[in-house]
């Protein structure tokens, strides 16, 4: 395991706020600089999600149905199998200051609400994150969902700027830390940002390398949804929109805006499906070292496909004059 990712997972936790869920207290997760992910392995492995015209999951493919492009050029498949498992869900919810606004922060925990209902207690796991300017996990992963309950008083009230793209970036890290191959993150937001140091571009390559798909339900009333997902941001909601539908895209996810409870709950059944019914792609990795774009193809062009956006080469190289093996840096 990478030091930094290590770092992460196992650095100084402080514990602070007030009771919420009666979970105890929440803890507040360190950050750490965004640790480097590299397939100088034997093999590089993508879940895919195949839908019809329709948006109906597509199942029983084998691996003549699918063509995969590296870089602008076709690479072999070595194997495509589908794979249905036990879901890992992590849901991070936006409780900074702009929440406030129409109540967002209510239908966020609806939404939380409808993601536990949709689970099966006892196989899935869930895990609950909250952030405003710092990440705090309030219920660490587990399959009784019964400890999520939303019903009592003390939850986070909004509060402070918003570091959505940090908090996603430091989320889906944690949750690639555990490896399974049906997680996801949900996040909760009005879609707005005002306090990251991260970029989107920089988040969504974190996210894609340790191969999460970020999924992202931005809440608001009936007249945010006029200008589609992060409405909330006025006059700036295209541009926010534009970000976030790029970093869902390039991490294999989605973006959805809802502003009642039957949206929440169709969005989560859009994705639930796709997750828990997936396709695993394997194949060797290209020689060139640094990011790979790549790209699924189907057989059926009416088949649309949600896989991350590329991986990180680093292979190891032979230095003819000291006849040893070096490690490329997969970023320089």
């Amino acid at each position: 395991m990478p030091v930094a990712r290590l770092a992460f997972l196992l650095g100084a936790l402080l514990l602070c706020g007030p009771p919420s869920y009666g979970q105890g207290r929440p803890t507040v997760v360190d950050r750490a600089p965004a640790p480097i992910f590299t397939s100088g392995v034997d093999m590089v492995t993508i879940n895919v999600s195949v839908r019809d015209g329709r948006g109906r999951v597509v199942r029983g493919l084998e691996a003549s149905d699918f063509r995969l492009i590296d870089s602008g050029f076709g690479r072999p498949i070595d194997s495509v199998f589908p794979s249905s498992a036990a879901l890992r869900i992590a849901v991070l919810v936006d409780v900074s200051g702009s929440m406030a606004i129409d109540r967002n922060i209510d239908r966020a925990w609806r939404a939380v609400d409808a993601v536990v209902d949709a689970l099966q207690p006892g196989r899935d796991e869930l895990a609950l994150f909250t952030f405003d300017t710092v990440l705090r996990e309030v219920v660490p992963f587990t399959s009784e969902l019964a400890r999520f309950d939303l019903t009592e008083e003390g939850t986070e009230q909004p509060y402070g700027k918003t570091s959505l793209y940090d908090a996603v970036a430091d989320t889906a890290t944690l949750v690639g830390s555990f490896g399974s191959s049906h997680h996801a993150l949900l996040v909760m937001t009005d879609g707005v940002d005002t306090g990251s140091r991260r970029t989107p571009e920089e988040v969504s390559r974190v996210a894609s390398e340790v191969s999460v798909p970020v999924h992202l339900i931005t809440v608001g009333g009936p007249l945010d949804l006029r200008d589609g997902a992060g409405g909330a941001a006025g006059a700036e909601s295209a541009a926010v929109t534009a970000t976030l539908a790029d970093l869902a895209r390039w991490t294999g996810g989605t973006v959805r805006a809802t502003s009642t409870g039957d949206d929440v709950r169709e969005a989560l059944a859009h994705v639930l499906e796709g997750l828990r019914y997936q396709y695993v792609v394997t194949f060797k990795p290209g020689f060139r070292r640094g990011w790979h774009p790549i790209r699924i193809r189907m057989s059926d062009n009416d088949w649309t496909v949600q896989a991350r956006s590329g991986y990180v080469a680093g292979r190891a190289r032979l230095n003819r004059r000291r006849h040893t093996l070096l490690e490329e840096d997969p970023c320089g």
